[in-house]
């Protein structure tokens, strides 16, 4: 470390006769302008030449001024005039104020040039032609633009400094606490762009330094001074102030006006002083016309203890940096800082008039927090400063000076020689070492604790850098002559030496390596081997693991340098180990590999197992682990052992010789084998044995079967006679062509490989070949499954109908198929093929209650009528359901002629226009409404029923119908959009008469009487209880009466005898009246005597004698007398009774629908085949067989 901080070299001083007031350099740095008498000089800075003395004043020139672009200056002289010059030296403009010119300064940016005398200051630039000139109440001193150009700023004799813009406007006014007494005389703006105000330096001579804002605010406490300052001038970055003045003398100050030292004294007050731009030179003119030229030279100061690097900045300031993290910590001084040490948590910084010792907030390794532990606040001059962990260490040229924290004197000792370099090298504390290098070429170990300092050795020429190895077994030195000498300290032998070295480091990680760098290089030597090189700027000054800490100029810098040529100098020589170590300090991956690799092949798995886990190659160390196994069960046999290691490194020839050699062909053999590398593997045999050839066979067969040869691999198989194997290779690739060829040369007996092709021509899609496998096979219930599963259907009833036992096999699978695709009632039909009628009902069902939900009436009449027949064909075959599945036909029939009816209904209601005559309508609606008495079916609507048929009522005359329609409404709720016509109409149908027309009132066929058109007996007579039958279609009643057998008449014999037709006799025929109990029934008279007596002849008019309704009851003569043409029979299928009915009207053609038994009128029924091509009931098709 330097022993002075700053040192001034002059150039030969320039003394004139003359004093020198002020001093301008040209931007470039190239010239200096110097105000000598009543003469501008211009000298070259090179060498100090005069170049030209400018002659235009006629009296003493005050002041000078260089542009910021180099084209022109100023000089103003006490001859009140301002002379404007270029850079050719040639003048180009004079004006005059009316005193003396104290000051001129260009504004940077604009290059306005300001010009300042004892009553004014004016302001002039190159575009405009006069000069604009502003009073001031006070002699100015001096001024200066800020970097911006924005403002001016004049320093004046009554201690003010105005502040002003570029029109010459006060802007801040800044008064001084002496006034008039202390002047302003000299002031500085700070040119730092890193400031991120405008700072104002002011000097005057009331011998203070201060500093301002922009603003006029006040930064930091005025600096006291011991002289009169006349001159104040920043370096170009702003980072110090030179200031001279009285004490004849120019002295160094931070920005912050701390005073660092003299840069040179003089034999006269220094008048000016300014730096040449971007360097470090200064200048001085003085009283007695001398001109000094100066240059700073600002040494390091700094420290370094492993991964921490302590190192002075601005002066004042000591930044500790963590060479591994990039961690910084500034610690301000605000003094000059002379030496820096540091050493664990230990930092001592020594300043001008104490040491300050520093130690770590806490043990964390990367804690960077420092905090003071102890103040010496004692003078102390010395060289070298050392810190321990209890004491600090001096060094004045010969003498050691060991000093407690308190400043006491615990050891001193007196070297032979000027100490040239010392280092802790670490110990307990309070009892650390130092290794000390002296000048005549002695190593000395020192403890602090002990006062005899121990000779390590002592060598012929001067010690310039020193270091010991981490086990204090070596000693590397660099000498004056720039060679690095290895020692063994032991036994004092020069081990090695190597030329061009500047400083030198042992690896902190490793014994056997250090590094010295010189001469532009960075040489690292491992053991005894070669040094290895590569380009490094700088001095090494640390070495730890795979880093190196590199000084160079005024920065520390980590360098990561792989380690891999010693690395690969210690595995040349089979050094596993010590390979392995220094490959821990830092190789790339590769490096990792081959090291592993050879450790692997040197047979040291210890150390091929680390390197292997550090690349994280787990094949080999499964190897490894292997290996390590078999020692552990007593093998020993390393050749055994590096045969596997070549055959995991693809050496297999060489492996195969040591298996041959170590006696395991087998294992040989199988690694072949296992490559795939047949050829090498029958030479290895060294014979054509069939059996060796067979077993060849089949590990190509093996091999081929898991490579890419799939149809070689079937091909030997079949060869082979392995036919699974060959079908299972041919099936997963489908090649179908090839595994039919293969199918049909099997024998049927082979059933298992037959059924395999057969799965893969399922798996495929070739559904014919499966087929002709299973026909071969015999296996008929396979064939149907296959027809099933390929939904193939038709091929699958075909077989169905030639054997009935798969029936369940193939219809059960086709309705759920049809159910899954939407297609329910053919599905419902397909599981009641099946004999499925749960499934069938249940399907039934479901279809209704969607349909219902869905508003789709007709289909829920529909599924209800298929569920009635569905129940009744359950009650055929199930006796022991057959009551309920009756009472649930009867249901479900009634619910079926429901929903057909509302279908027309909710149409009407919910359709803007309907096809449906108004008579249809009202029958329609009128029969519904006598269905509807209890609750109503799911989705059948109360209000549309009733407001239909009151619509139709008043629309056809029926007014009191409609009246009572409308009241009962009044009972519902009605729907909004219904609300307003439905009140509207239920007042107008009050304006008309209350009756209903007689053209709507119903007849029974069978009494003739005239019934209301609502009926409280519903849909039967009042009087003879008959019920009504009604056309399907337009729900007219029909002129029929159902009439009933004699108990001792069968179906058969009742439509035989209807079938006779005898021929009718006119004659009187009577009913006849019978009780029998609680039974009543009208019977016709069978008398003997008038045999052909006829019920249906005429009409009907009798009074019944009760309420109960009493059937028509006929016997085997009125049978024969009745015509086959007048009589409906539905021919219900068991357990159900066929119903018989008589048509009183013959001439009203009536036909009924074969299927669902409905009765129509014929035209209707025709014109209703016609639209929908099926009965409109059960939808029927017209082609279908009755």
């Amino acid at each position: 470390i330097a022993k002075v901080c700053v040192s001034a070299l002059t150039h030969n001083p320039l003394s004139l006769s003359f004093s020198i007031y002020d001093l301008a350099f040209r931007p470039d740095g190239s010239q200096l302008i110097v105000a000598a008498g009543n003469r501008v000089l211009v000298y070259d800075t090179a060498d100090g030449t005069l170049i030209q003395p400018l002659k235009g004043h006629k009296d003493t020139v005050y002041c000078v001024a260089y542009a910021k672009d180099g084209k022109r200056f100023a000089s103003g002289s006490a001859d009140k005039s301002i002379i404007i010059w270029t850079s050719k030296l040639e003048g180009i403009l004079k004006y005059t104020h009316n005193d003396s010119i104290q000051c001129v300064a260009y504004n940077p940016v604009t290059h306005q040039l300001a010009s300042c005398s004892s009553g004014d200051f004016g302001l002039w630039s190159p575009e405009q032609k006069s000069v604009s000139k502003h009073k001031v109440s006070s002699k100015i001193t001096c001024c200066g633009w800020t970097n911006d150009g924005q403002y001016l700023a004049l320093g004046m004799m009554n201690g003010v400094v105005s502040i002003r813009n570029k029109n010459g406007e006060e802007k801040v006014k800044i008064e001084r606490p002496g006034g008039s007494s202390s002047p302003i005389w000299s002031i500085a703006w700070n040119p730092s762009k890193d400031e991120h105000n405008d700072i104002l330096a002011v000097a005057d001579w009331g011998q203070r330094l201060s500093f301002y804002q922009l603003s006029g605010k006040q930064m930091g406490k005025d600096r006291q001074l011991n002289f009169d300052p006349c001159c104040v001038s920043f370096f170009s970055k702003g980072e110090y102030i030179v200031m001279g003045g009285s004490d004849k003398q120019a002295s160094l100050y931070t920005k912050d006006g701390v005073r660092l030292g003299t840069i040179g004294e003089q034999s006269s007050w220094v008048w000016t002083c300014r730096v040449k731009p971007d360097s470090n030179y200064v200048v001085l003119g003085c009283q007695d016309g001398t001109i000094a030229f100066f240059q700073l030279i600002f040494s390091t100061v700094h420290g370094l203890y492993k991964d921490r690097y302590a190192y002075r900045d601005s002066m004042t300031d000591v930044i500790v940096q963590h060479l591994i993290t990039e961690q910084k910590v500034r610690i301000k001084c605000r003094e000059l800082v002379k030496k820096i040490a540091i050493y664990r948590s230990r930092l001592a910084i020594q300043l001008p008039e104490k040491i300050l010792i520093y130690e770590l907030h806490s043990d964390d390794s990367s804690d960077m927090h420092y905090r003071v532990k102890e103040k010496i606040c004692k003078r102390f001059e010395c060289n070298l400063l050392v810190v321990c962990s209890q004491h600090i260490i001096l060094c004045q040229e010969k003498r050691l000076q060991c000093l407690s924290f308190t400043a006491v004197r615990e050891k001193e000792w007196l070297m032979e020689s000027l100490i040239r370099y010392i280092k802790v090298i670490g110990g307990p504390s309070g009892r650390e070492g130092l290794l000390v290098g002296l000048k005549n070429g002695a190593i000395l170990k020192i403890f602090v604790d002990n006062p005899f300092a121990i000779t390590l050795l002592k060598q012929n020429t001067s010690v310039r850098c020193l270091d010991m190895s981490t086990s204090r077994s070596k000693l590397a030195v660099v000498d004056e002559h720039n060679t690095c000498l290895v020692y063994d300290i032991n036994t004092k032998e020069l081990l090695f030496q190597e030329p061009n070295a500047n400083s030198v480091a042992w690896n902190t990680q490793c014994e056997d390596m250090l590094c010295f760098s010189g001469s532009g290089y960075l040489n690292i030597k491992a053991s005894n081997f070669p040094v290895h090189q590569q380009k490094l700027q700088g001095f090494v000054v640390g070495y730890n693991g795979s880093k190196i800490f590199c000084l160079h100029v005024y920065s520390m810098a980590a360098v990561e340098v792989p380690q891999s040529a010693p690395m690969y100098q210690y595995l040349e020589r089979r050094m596993f180990q010590e390979a392995y170590q220094i490959a821990c300090l830092g190789v790339t991956d590769n490096d990792w590999k081959d090291l592993a690799t050879e450790a692997l092949e040197g047979l040291d798995f210890h150390t091929a197992k680390k390197a292997f886990i550090r690349v994280r190659d787990l094949r080999y160390l499964e190897l490894i682990n292997s290996i390590e196994e078999r020692k552990k069960r007593g093998e020993s046999n390393n050749q055994l052992f590096l045969a596997d290691v070549y055959a995991y490194q693809g050496k297999f020839h060489e492996a195969a010789k040591l298996y041959r050699k170590t006696g395991h062909d087998s294992r040989a053999l199988s690694m072949y084998t296992d490559l795939r590398m047949f050829e090498y593997e029958c030479d290895f045999l060294g014979s054509a044995d069939p059996k060796d050839t067979k077993l060849l066979m089949k590990k190509q067969a093996d091999w081929a079967k898991n490579s890419k040869e799939p149809r070689a691999a079937a091909d030997m198989y079949l060869t082979a006679g392995e036919h699974m194997k060959a079908i299972e290779i041919i099936g997963e690739h489908g090649w179908m062509d090839m595994l039919i060829d293969l199918a049909r040369k099997l024998d049927k007996a082979e059933r298992e490989p037959l059924s395999r092709c057969a799965v893969f021509f399922k798996k495929f899609n070739h559904h014919g070949y499966a087929a002709e496998i299973y026909n071969k096979m015999g296996d008929l219930k396979a064939l149907v499954q296959l027809h099933v599963d390929a939904r193939h259907w038709d091929e699958a009833f075909s077989l169905v109908e030639k054997h009935s036992q798969f029936r369940d096999d193939v219809y059960v699978p086709y309705a759920q198929w049809l159910a899954e695709h939407d297609r329910f009632e053919e599905a419902q039909r397909a599981f009641h093929k099946a004999g499925r009628q749960a499934e069938a009902v249940r399907v039934l069902e479901q279809l209704t209650h969607n349909a219902v939900v869905e508003s789709r009436f007709n289909d829920a009449s529909y599924y209800y009528w298929m569920l009635s027949m569905q129940c009744l064909d359950i009650a055929r075959d199930n006796t022991e359901k057959k009551e309920e599945m009756l009472k649930k036909f009867h249901s479900f029939q009634h619910l079926a002629e429901l929903y057909h009816v509302y279908h027309s209904v909710h149409r009407y209601m919910s359709e803007p226009f309907s096809s449906n005559m108004p008579e249809i309508l009202f029958n329609i609606s009128r029969f519904l409404f006598h269905n509807l008495t209890r609750d109503a079916p799911m989705g059948i609507s109360k209000v549309d029923t009733l407001y239909a048929l009151a619509k139709q009522s008043k629309l056809l005359g029926a007014y009191k119908v409609a009246r009572h329609a409308f009241e009962k409404l009044q009972g519902l709720k009605i729907p909004s959009r219904y609300q307003d016509s439905m009140e509207l109409s239920c007042l107008t149908v009050r304006s008309k008469p209350y009756r209903d027309s007689e053209d709507l009132i119903p007849m029974c066929y069978r009494c003739s009487t005239n019934n209301p058109l609502l009926n409280n007996q519903g849909n039967s007579c009042i009087n003879c209880r008959q019920p009504f039958i009604y056309s399907a279609s337009s729900y007219e009643v029909l002129p029929l009466v159902e009439f009933y057998l004699e108990d001792d008449i069968s179906d058969e014999e009742a439509v035989s005898l209807i079938d006779l037709e005898v021929p009718r006799v006119q004659t009187n025929s009577s009913w006849q009246e019978m009780s029998s109990g609680e039974s009543q029934c009208l019977r016709m008279d069978d008398g003997t005597e008038d045999p052909e007596d006829d019920p249906f002849t005429a009409k009907l008019s009798f009074e019944q004698g009760g309420r109960a309704f009493v059937p028509v009851l006929v016997n085997r003569a009125v049978l024969r007398s009745m015509s086959r043409r007048d009589v409906l029979i539905k021919r219900w299928p068991r357990p159900l009774s066929w119903q018989y009915y008589r048509s009183l009207l013959p001439d009203v053609s009536i036909t009924m629908c074969p299927s669902c038994f409905q009765m129509f009128h014929s035209e209707d029924y025709e014109l209703l085949v016609l639209q929908h091509n099926c009965c409109p009931y059960c939808r029927r098709p017209i082609d279908e067989p009755s």
